[in-house]
């Protein structure tokens, strides 16, 4: 399969603008490449375990447009079949009309032809193996060195489901699971993404976890990485659902039988999955959150402590916040 590659320098600032005016002759689903800092609401928004390096932003920006070639050399946007040459002289004219109430600065438009793009494991180039604390944690395309040999290794291919371990977040809730966890531990991991949490949850000793997620991506995920770190499928099972609005899902989890529910979610999720999350506790069980900004840590205790629970202790982690707290035996 052959792509063409739209590629536009223009300025960071006139970023939004040239993506919805491209967007109106058939350009869809821009990749920006520049180097703006992430906003601390933009972080808890978009939240990953691999984010490369880069420099100083210099408000320069890229945006590059693919548009996949038929059989026939051309390119269908919008319906029909035209040349790059005429797609490229569409860009360039958008651009120049921008240019009339607007700086977008260089506006320079390049076009390549390029085979294949693998958008699914592009992202494995910045993927290597590493540590998180005594575990080493690597992807399977990648050996076990022999000095590591005896360490707890967790095999983990995430694919285009969330977790890899490299995220701060990840991070937190792994060492408050290990801290809590016990050989008969039954955990409801919510929003499991890859299933790291549960997995790990499984080496450090517990005896049986359940995950949730809304993207049934997570199931395929969690299966592969089940293989690979050889836990059976009776110790760990998914469910795609919502578990805050689906009272299908919420019966299918259960009701007061999890000593540890882990949460890994954005705060303002949090917010509304704990209130629901107490039924599925058992008096004294362990409620572990992570995925909070450090200006959202308020918000989470504030909901935390509306639904009876009481705060066990509040770790941190560059930007980020984990809250465990325990629901009380009465409740």
């Amino acid at each position: 399969m052959k792509w063409t590659k739209f590629r536009i320098k223009t300025l960071a600032e006139a970023e939004d603008v040239i993506i919805s005016a491209l967007y109106d002759i058939g350009l869809e689903g821009a990749q920006i490449e520049d180097k703006v800092p992430l906003t601390a609401a933009e972080k808890e928004q978009m939240f990953v375990d691999i984010l490369p390096e880069t420099g100083e932003d210099d408000g320069i920006a890229y945006l590059s447009f693919f548009v996949e070639e038929g059989e026939d050399g051309l390119l269908r946007v919008n319906g029909e079949s035209v040349a790059a040459q005429e797609i490229q002289k569409r860009v360039e004219k958008e651009l120049e009309d921008l240019r009339l109430f607007m700086d977008i600065g260089e506006g320079a438009v390049s076009v390549d032809e390029t085979e294949d793009i693998d958008w699914i494991n592009n992202w494995k180039e910045y993927f290597h193996q590493f540590y998180i604390d005594d575990i080493l944690v690597i992807p399977s395309w990648e050996e076990v060195k022999e000095e590591d040999k005896g360490r707890m290794v967790l095999h983990i291919d995430p694919g285009t489901a969330f977790g890899t371990g490299m995220h701060e977040t990840t991070q937190l809730c792994i060492r408050q699971l290990r801290k809590y966890i016990r050989e008969d531990t039954r955990i409801l991991d919510v929003g499991t993404g890859s299933g790291i949490l549960s997995i790990l949850s499984l080496m450090f000793g517990a005896k049986e976890a359940v995950g949730t997620d809304l993207d049934p991506c997570a199931a395929e995920a969690v299966e592969e990485n089940k293989r690979a770190n050889h836990i059976p499928d009776d110790k760990f099972r998914v469910m795609v659902g919502n578990l805050i609005t689906d009272k299908e899902i919420q019966e299918k989890a259960g009701y007061g039988c999890y000593d540890i529910v882990a949460a890994n979610i954005l705060a303002d999720v949090l917010v509304d999955l704990t209130p629901v999350i107490t039924a599925n506790l058992k008096p004294g069980g362990v409620y572990i959150t992570s995925g909070i900004i450090d200006d959202k840590e308020n918000t989470v205790k504030d909901a935390v402590l509306s639904a009876g629970m009481e705060i066990l202790e509040i770790t941190y982690q560059g930007e980020w916040v984990c809250i465990t707290a325990r629901k009380p035996f009465s409740l």
